[in-house]
């Protein structure tokens, strides 16, 4: 039996402000090392290395990160985490040196037009895994109808990308919350980081919003909430994505920032957490293992992106172990363009859509309650997930 060496090649943002997606990626390369030391396909045993490159939170220093993965290490497949503009400058840049990607933590209509493409474009090398902005607008009416809310929804979101494609009149929040009758009133355009937001507040009185949604970081969210609460106004509900989705541990904002949002009512989306039904496809490790196994390794709470890291390491092993050649990146794309498997993130299913390269995960509704040892994500809303417990019920601003 012969035996030939692959690597899997990593592009993790380890420095920078998109760090806390660094620190689970690096976790569950050192605790998943014994398991990926080695692949077995078909009758060869294949050795197999991890080449870790950071990102530095930056695209230019993401393109690079590739570069060196494709030429210096010879990565068979590469795997990345990150944010709004260093995630597309990584898939790009493995298009471009026609190295096979796996990636997720990011919307999938955000995927395709960072890109410059569009829905049903298939790109070769590059696939994905995650959920669509419609998947968002959709958790959050349901958590804005749990507080009987149908009245105008205040939209606070920025002037960059993402507040772009939030306003999309085909990818973003109305054509999925105006059919339920929900009123969506743009609160107006802001530049992060902001520094005021009385024009904002200023919209949310003539319009009589008495609910907001955003997608703002909890430095941001807490100022506009705090100049909301001074002009005599009290949001009944805010639901906000991005980083109000992490743990408060000392990756994300100031505790005196969630100390601020603690009674605001915030709710936010749910795609990972101990509570879901799911086992790890290479050792049946279950999320409720694996989260207290961070917290026992590292001291941290779990932290959502930890289950996506995880699955993100089983779809490279699956690839390598299936590929008719492992050796040959265009088989491993071609395996990963094929992948059905069950991941402790859930079903990663890349033959059905909804957009080629595009596999779907579910999510739920979810609030930070008030715990014995600290901020608990509660989850309070699971049309789209009904197998999932909730934990908690929704509760309104105080």
């Amino acid at each position: 039996m012969s035996s030939t060496s692959l690597c899997v090649g990593v592009v993790a943002p380890l420095t920078g402000r998109l760090a806390p997606l660094g620190s689970p990626l690096s976790y569950v390369l050192r605790r998943l090392a014994p398991r990926l030391a080695h692949v077995r396909n078909g009758g060869r045993r294949h050795d197999v290395t991890i080449a870790v490159r950071d990102s530095r939170s930056d695209p230019d220093a993401a393109r690079q990160a590739v570069r060196d993965l494709a030429d210096a290490d010879g990565a068979n497949v590469v795997l990345t985490m990150a944010g709004t503009r260093v995630l597309p400058a990584v898939t790009n840049a493995c298009e471009a040196a026609r190295v096979p990607c796996a990636s997720t933590t990011f919307p999938w209509q955000a995927y395709i037009h960072t890109r410059g493409a569009g829905p049903g474009h298939r790109f070769r090398w590059t696939y994905h895994f995650a959920w669509g902005l419609d998947d968002i607008a959709a958790v959050f009416a349901d958590l804005w109808e749990l507080v009987d809310g149908r009245g105008a929804v205040g939209c606070l979101w920025n002037d960059d990308l993402q507040g772009g494609l939030l306003r999309h009149d085909r990818y973003g929040f109305a054509p999925v919350t105006s059919p339920r009758g929900h009123t969506l009133v743009d609160l107006g355009a802001y530049r992060e980081p902001a520094d005021d937001f009385h024009a904002q507040v200023g919209r949310m009185r003539e319009h009589g919003a008495d609910l907001v949604t955003s997608a703002a970081t909890a430095t941001d969210l807490a100022l506009f909430h705090r100049q909301a609460r001074e002009a005599g106004l009290r949001p009944r509900l805010i639901t906000c994505s991005r980083w109000l989705t992490y743990p408060h541990t000392h990756t994300t904002p100031a505790p005196d920032v969630h100390g601020e949002l603690a009674d605001a009512g915030v709710a936010t989306l749910v795609y990972w957490s101990p509570d879901h039904p799911y086992r790890s496809s290479l050792d049946g490790t279950t999320c409720a293992e694996l989260a207290h196994a961070y917290l026992q390794d590292t001291g941290a709470a779990w932290l959502q992106p930890l289950g996506l890291a995880h699955a993100l390491l089983e779809t490279a092993h699956h690839a390598l172990a299936v590929a008719d050649d492992p050796t040959d990146r265009a088989s491993v794309a071609a395996a990963l363009a094929g992948t059905s498997l069950d991941t402790i993130a859930g079903r990663l299913d890349w033959s059905r859509g909804p957009t080629p390269n595009i596999a779907l995960l579910p999510l739920v509704g979810g609030q930070w309650h008030h715990g014995a040892d600290g901020p608990r994500l509660a989850v309070v809303s699971n049309r789209a997930h009904p197998g999932l417990p909730l934990t908690g019920e929704l509760a309104s601003a105080r």
